[in-house]
């Protein structure tokens, strides 16, 4: 019944989304968006005045160092940190198994750290969304010219992204040269992604209780087939380049919810800005109806309706990076939150995602958000429940009403 269910939601998404593909909504030149005359408001451009003044300091005695305190200013924790060795990004001349990328990222800013290369940022605007920033590293102890990027748009604002700017994450098979040699998930990104199609042309360390999964791996062509090797993490590049030791798998599972939930949020606020554009602050029933239909695709996306399957004996992760995850997590009178974790059968123990929360959503068009809320409340309803939500128990549906009651200030009365 779940797979019929997927295949007529898929169909219904597809045919709400030809009601408005006469709409170029993506537009980022429109007047409807602006996005590069508006004045911004995300986390990194807040920042840059500071650096450039002196008031706040960035230790540039090494590459090391630099990511170091640049992630304290941020409030992104070292922990978080994920390694990639295939060359699937800009810089893919200073990329290898013997120099990887770096990532690091919190629910605003996304950070790309290569030893000698750049430094790369999608620091999110909550109404934009992506604004991409790369820059060289500090040399002889002085501030890089930090100015926005044009050119990461050619992979960030692109079908997979759902053509706004966005977050790309890309699962590969490297060769003997660290570039693509087959790929997986094409045009895909969010938590539903089966776990053996993730992770290639990354790092996985520790034991994460995941044994089919494409990270960790190098291949080449033998005989017409690819011949994989494992190329285990610290064996061809020195940790010490890099914050920490970690390329951990609960920050992998984290970017990935993160990257689809931003993507697909996103999309609607730029549909909905378009659309009461063309309206003149009025949107056609046509165009509601594509809205309404995205709000139901955000409430399964909230819901994780099709999270990966779990492996049978749970997720083991860095419980330095769980406890960073968890310092911020926003907590009913009970005690209870939605970070709160589960690692056994599913990423958390109450299935509605705290992202909720985020800017990026708080500011999508209130007609949208309080949409998002209507279908939430009936998909999380005891009493005649919808059969398409059945997978969350009585407890838990009363568990994420109770947290969110508590913890959102702007649900509808009743709600």
């Amino acid at each position: 019944m779940r797979k019929i269910h997927i295949l007529v939601f898929i169909v219904l998404s597809s045919a709400l989304s030809s009601i408005g593909q006469d709409i170029n909504y993506y537009d980022p030149y429109s007047p409807a968006h602006e996005y590069h005359t508006r004045e911004l408001n995300d986390p990194f451009t807040r920042l840059i005045a500071d650096f450039e003044s002196g008031k706040r300091e960035l230790d540039n005695r090494s590459g090391r160092a630099f990511i170091t305190s640049l992630l304290d200013h941020l409030d992104i924790p070292a922990s978080s940190q994920l390694l990639v060795f295939s060359r699937t990004s800009l810089q893919t001349r200073h990329i290898s198994g013997s120099n990887p990328r770096a990532m690091y990222f919190n629910e605003n800013v996304y950070i790309g750290y290569i030893p000698g290369g750049k430094v790369e940022i999608i620091s999110l605007d909550p109404e934009l969304g992506g604004i991409f920033y790369i820059f060289d590293q500090p040399k002889s102890g002085k501030l890089p010219v930090i100015e926005r990027s044009g050119r990461c748009m050619n992979c960030h604002a692109i079908a997979e992204t759902r053509r706004v700017p966005g977050l790309s994450i890309r699962s590969v098979i490297p060769g003997s040269n660290w570039g693509k040699l087959v790929s997986f998930r094409d045009k895909q990104i969010g938590h539903q992604i089966p776990l053996s199609e993730r992770f290639g042309g990354w790092h996985v360390t520790g034991d994460p209780g995941i044994s089919d999964h494409k990270g960790n791996l190098r291949g080449e062509k033998v005989g017409g087939k690819i011949v994989t090797e494992v190329i285990e993490p610290g064996t061809l590049f020195d940790w010490s380049m890099y914050p920490t030791e970690t390329s951990d798998i609960l920050p992998h599972l984290l970017l990935e919810h993160q990257s689809g939930f931003m993507n697909l949020v996103l999309e609607a606020a730029y549909r909905a800005r378009t659309y009461q554009h063309i309206g003149k602050g009025n949107i056609k029933p046509e165009h509601l109806k594509v809205l309404h239909g995205l709000a139901e695709e955000v409430v399964r996306y909230l819901l994780f309706a099709d999270e990966a399957k779990f492996p049978a004996g749970g997720i083991r992760v860095d419980p330095q990076y769980r406890e960073d995850f968890l310092a911020d997590r926003r907590e009913a009178s009970n005690g209870t939150s939605l970070k709160d974790l589960d690692l056994e059968t599913r990423v958390f123990k109450h299935r509605c995602s705290y992202l909720i929360y985020s800017d990026v959503f708080q500011a999508t068009p209130d007609l949208f958000r309080q949409r998002v809320y209507e279908v939430l409340g009936e998909a999380i309803r005891t009493e005649k429940p919808d059969p398409d939500f059945d997978y969350l128990s009585v407890t838990e549906k009363s568990a994420i009403r109770g947290i969110l009651r508590e913890t959102l200030s702007d649900l509808p009365d009743g709600w």
